[in-house]
């Protein structure tokens, strides 16, 4: 019986604990079930909508009338855009550099920058995965960096561009909200509110580097390491002035004709239409969303004109250099590989 009496309050413990652990597993399990299903069904929206703008508008243009205004545009009036475009390129690969500067690591930063700016190249052209992660890594573990440190380089590089991207964003959406079209059913003042939340999740990141600046805080089983004030307000500056180039670099090739902020706001919308959609260089997208958003301050055929001149000037152009670059890196890797082997025997 005095078994029995002590056995009975385990057991009920031992039922309360598998109780709430059931309850627990179902709870995360439901969580783990909507959540995934709930993205993909907006990514899947998000496509739908983009990929009916594409035909919409493509079936409109007077691809003739295009190539007429590309025939007229002067190329000395294009060399700014260029210069421009090729800065922005030098910009951003400047961004490991403040990757280089936490881990510490012995590259040279001519190596640096020049692995960047590869992948940079390749990453419009083709996707984050191939050029801003895979060709990283590639070059960078051929240069003797070790998986961690890539990792954590290349985590500081992609969180610099997106801090300026949200800032930027957000301040525009805020104090100069997109005037759209007015057959969209979306009004400016929803646009309007989009900016607090982008502008508030960038300074929560500078008052965390104040208070937490160099310490790991753990959250939900991930620790993230915050880098000090002055370090992530010139992570913003510099994704800030990127951004703020290559909005530019558009306004220059679409003659000034659109308000800069304007043009400026429909590219970071553009931008963020082509991460979701993950078309590679976000062909078609790009075009699409200004197509749609100013075609009715601009004739098409003059914004097509100058955004095929804005793909060849921040794309492909660079995707050349970045080539060459890239065969002469490997090449050189490959005849220090060999003459290490020869030296070995």
């Amino acid at each position: 019986m005095a078994q029995s009496s002590q056995a009975t309050p385990h057991t009920g413990a031992e039922r309360t604990v598998k109780k709430s652990a059931a309850h627990k597993a179902a709870h995360g399990w439901r969580q783990r079930a909507w959540w995934p299903w709930l993205m993909r069904f907006l990514k899947i929206a998000f496509f739908a909508i983009v990929t009916y703008l594409i035909v919409k508008h493509a079936r409109t243009i007077e691809w003739g009338e295009v190539l007429n205004t590309l025939k007229e545009r002067s190329l000395l009036a294009l060399w700014p855009a260029l210069v421009l475009a090729l800065c922005s390129h030098s910009l951003y690969g400047c961004f490991d550099l403040l990757g280089r500067y936490l881990m510490k690591h012995s590259l040279r930063v001519w190596q640096v920058v020049s692995v960047t700016m590869i992948s940079y190249a390749f990453n419009l052209n083709f996707g984050s995965l191939v050029g801003g992660v895979a060709f990283r890594y590639r070059l960078y573990s051929r240069l003797g960096l070790d998986a961690s440190t890539i990792t954590r380089v290349v985590a500081t590089s992609m969180a610099t561009n997106w801090l300026g991207y949200m800032l930027v964003a957000g301040l525009l959406f805020w104090f100069r909200p997109l005037s759209l079209p007015p057959s969209w059913a979306m009004d400016t003042a929803e646009l309007h509110l989009l900016g607090l939340p982008l502008v508030g999740v960038v300074c929560l990141y500078l008052v965390l580097c104040a208070l937490r600046g160099g310490k790991t805080l753990s959250f939900r089983g991930h620790e993230m390491t915050f880098p000090s004030l002055p370090f992530g307000l010139l992570q913003i500056v510099m994704s800030t002035a990127n951004w703020m180039i290559m909005g530019v670099v558009i306004y220059v090739l679409l003659e000034q004709k659109i308000a800069y902020v304007d043009v400026l706001s429909v590219l970071l919308i553009a931008a963020i239409a082509g991460v979701i959609t993950h078309v590679p260089a976000g062909l078609g997208v790009i075009e699409a969303v200004f197509v749609a958003l100013l075609s009715h301050r601009m004739p098409s055929s003059e914004l097509l004109a100058g955004l095929l001149l804005y793909r060849t000037f921040y794309y492909f152009i660079p995707l050349g250099l970045a080539t060459i670059a890239y065969l002469v890196m490997e090449v050189g890797a490959k005849r220090e590989s060999a003459g290490q082997s020869t030296g070995g025997h």
